[in-house]
């Protein structure tokens, strides 16, 4: 892994994890359509927070991590659907919700002290 912020840090490793829960999903569970769902929005978090590292303006900075912040609140829900509907085992989901809300909570934060420098 890079030399990186502490939001790739987070959200990178979370980001191999759902490649390989998908992976699970599909091999073990034949599970394919929520599992398509989460991937994008999963990997999409550290995908947009890399992207904001050559970002144009500190508007556009801004504007790719609240995308991110967007995807891993959409990853949120379709955590807690695929275990509400027993493709996930409770252990595993409160470890991949801990990680998603540790990355929530660090993309509020980033976002408020943007905002509080503006």
């Amino acid at each position: 892994m890079q030399e990186e912020g502490i939001l790739y840090q987070k959200s990178y490793p979370f980001s191999v994890r759902i490649v390989k829960m998908v992976r699970y999903l599909q091999d073990s569970k034949r599970e394919f359509v929520l599992s398509k769902q989460v991937l994008r929005s999963g990997t999409a978090i550290c995908a947009l927070i890399s992207e904001a590292k050559f970002a144009s303006s500190k508007a556009d900075f801004a504007n790719k991590l609240h995308i991110s912040l967007k995807e891993a609140n959409e990853t949120r829900y379709w955590l807690d659907l695929l275990k509400d509907t027993e493709y996930l085992e409770e252990s595993f989901w409160t470890s991949m919700r801990k990680d998603n809300d540790e990355i929530l909570r660090l993309l509020v934060s980033s976002i408020n002290k943007i905002k509080q420098r503006e």
